[in-house]
């Protein structure tokens, strides 16, 4: 006999974010697999266009992050090629050099001590809406998560490897997860690296749902209440966690090169 049938809807939420907690829990993979299967889950759900683009982490020194070396597209990274650079994008660790547009990453970093991964890039369906000089809009229930949690850029400043760009992109990001660059493309953030991986996927299907739909009529707002709801029902570090793993393990299935031995997702 069922015995939740007449519980109220906090008790469930309580009651199913325990039961996460208890059955999805860290991982044992490094900072450098996590990155490299980010860059093929990337790759494979529509980021890649040719070089652009770039994903960083921090480095477990102040200053540092992790990186792609420049001339890699996101199907070739892999955990040993990647590089550690410093704020002024010196190599400390690994051999090419990073790409000049990182520079905006220090300045994020910098600007936001919460954020642990970056990951911009010019995916199809973002840098179609983008040419359009549109915020992104979410009201759809998978694309929660950036509901009233992405910023939006309008005023292109040009490719961003000065320092200005990286005031104009920081201060536009604001305290915001994720934001649109007009013109340009996306760029989502994360405290961890699962975090900003899951909202790299959502933000492009978000704005393939949004194309989609201006082009069948007109798009009809979420209540704020329950979207505001939904956006931290579906933000957990739980939730993160677990939808890393499904798409780390679907990349190894077509990418086993990119982290080295065998890993356990």
């Amino acid at each position: 006999m069922a015995n939740t049938l007449h519980d109220p809807k906090a008790v469930l939420v309580d009651r199913a974010q325990s039961q996460m907690s208890a059955h999805f829990g860290g991982s044992s993979l490094t900072t450098r697999q996590k990155l490299a299967l980010t860059c093929r889950i990337a790759y494979d759900g529509g980021h890649d266009s040719g070089l652009a683009g770039q994903i960083s982490a921090r480095g477990q020194r102040p200053g540092t992050y992790y990186t792609q070396r420049l001339g890699l597209g996101f199907d070739e990274i892999t955990e040993g090629n990647l590089l550690l650079v410093d704020e002024d994008l010196q190599v400390l660790e690994g051999e090419g050099m990073a790409n000049p547009a990182n520079r905006f990453h220090s300045w994020i970093y910098r600007a936001r001590e919460d954020v642990n991964c970056i990951i911009h890039t010019h995916s199809l369906h973002t840098a179609a809406l983008a040419m359009l000089e549109v915020p992104l809009v979410i009201s759809q229930m998978d694309t929660t998560p950036l509901y009233d949690d992405c910023a939006f850029l309008k005023e292109w400043p040009g490719v961003p490897v000065g320092n200005e760009e990286g005031e104009i992109i920081s201060a536009a990001l604001g305290d915001k997860r994720a934001i649109l660059l007009a013109h340009h493309g996306q760029l989502v953030t994360g405290r961890s690296i699962e975090e900003a991986c899951n909202l790299a996927m959502l933000i492009e299907r978000a704005a393939r749902l949004q194309l989609l739909a201006m082009a069948a009529g007109t798009i009809q707002p979420l209540d704020p209440e329950l979207a505001r709801e939904a956006h931290d029902w579906t933000s957990t570090d739980r939730r993160s966690q677990a939808n890393f793993a499904y798409y780390a393990r679907k990349a190894l299935r077509s990418h086993p090169d990119c982290v080295d031995g065998t890993v356990e997702i």
